[in-house]
């Protein structure tokens, strides 16, 4: 079975408090867009498992979630599985890539075996596996509570052609957070006026209120967030912001042409840029 681990964009991202746990209390809204990995996943009768993860310096074994995700599934049923991997979503990006491939694996044995598990049930799956597993689960449009696994539909972005990023540096995920803890931000996002321009289907008020909290705590080696969003705007978005951790950075456009003319511009300084759009919730 081909199942597609479509990629996830935050449209905005606030770190509201530290938990006693240790984890941190998030709230957010995500999106997932029309461009991500492509997984071929088969069924093995002699309940072995084996992981082609596309890219050399991936790992193979049980540190890649997507296996975690087919031995957590098929245990107790005495099936394995072999999974291909064809990898488009970048690493230490913040697209939820590893979690995507994860949630790809669970919807597709979910179909092959019959099991005909709920959306639900799979989610509670996903939640054991990481936090951002349960929304690429589901997909579409969704606030996302807690760590992230507590999820409400929200109405869905409206249709827009949207570039994509990634500058050549990775950001470490617990240093930002580490960042977070310490200083109080100076700016947070609009996130009840950007979910009342959703359900307004109100696309230039939404990407006006686009942001995330870690932007407010990138250090001076990590500027060029700044200048791929600032060079976004100019380019004609109708709005820009970080995803996730970094180090992606996305511009949401009404207009077809000029994202593509953006993306061009934005691919002659860097390597990774592409053009997608947002797409529904998943069909389980």
């Amino acid at each position: 079975m081909l199942e597609r681990a479509h990629a996830k964009l935050n449209l905005s991202l606030d770190v509201l408090k530290k938990t006693p746990d240790g984890y941190h209390d998030l709230r957010m809204v995500m999106q997932a867009v029309d461009f991500g990995d492509d997984l071929y996943i088969d069924l093995t009768e002699d309940g072995s498992f084996a992981l082609d993860p596309g890219l050399p310096y991936l790992p193979a074994d049980d540190r890649n979630l997507a296996l975690r995700a087919a031995k957590l599934f098929l245990e107790g049923t005495g099936f394995g599985a072999s999974i291909r991997m064809v990898k488009r979503t970048p690493v230490c990006a913040g697209m939820g890539g590893g979690s995507s491939d994860a949630a790809a694996v669970l919807r597709a044995l979910n179909r092959l075996t019959g099991a005909k598990r709920s959306a639900d049930e799979l989610c509670a799956l996903a939640e054991r596996i990481g936090s951002d597993v349960p929304f690429c689960v589901r997909g579409g449009t969704m606030l996302a509570e807690g760590r992230g696994q507590l999820l409400t539909p929200l109405p869905p972005l409206p249709d827009c052609a949207i570039v994509v990023c990634k500058p050549s540096f990775a950001i470490s995920t617990p240093e930002l957070f580490g960042r977070v803890d310490r200083r109080k931000s100076r700016l947070r996002p609009d996130t009840p006026g950007l979910i009342a321009a959703l359900a307004e289907g109100d696309l230039p008020g939404a990407a006006r209120r686009m942001y995330n909290v870690f932007e407010d705590v990138l250090d001076r080696r990590q500027g060029e967030i700044r200048t791929v969003k600032n060079r976004l705007v100019d380019l004609g978005a109708l709005g820009a912001a970080m995803t996730g951790t970094g180090s992606a950075v996305f511009g949401v456009f009404s207009d077809a042409a000029a994202a593509e003319n953006a993306r061009q511009a934005l691919a002659a300084r860097y390597w990774e840029c592409w053009l997608t759009r947002p797409v529904p919730p998943e069909t389980i």
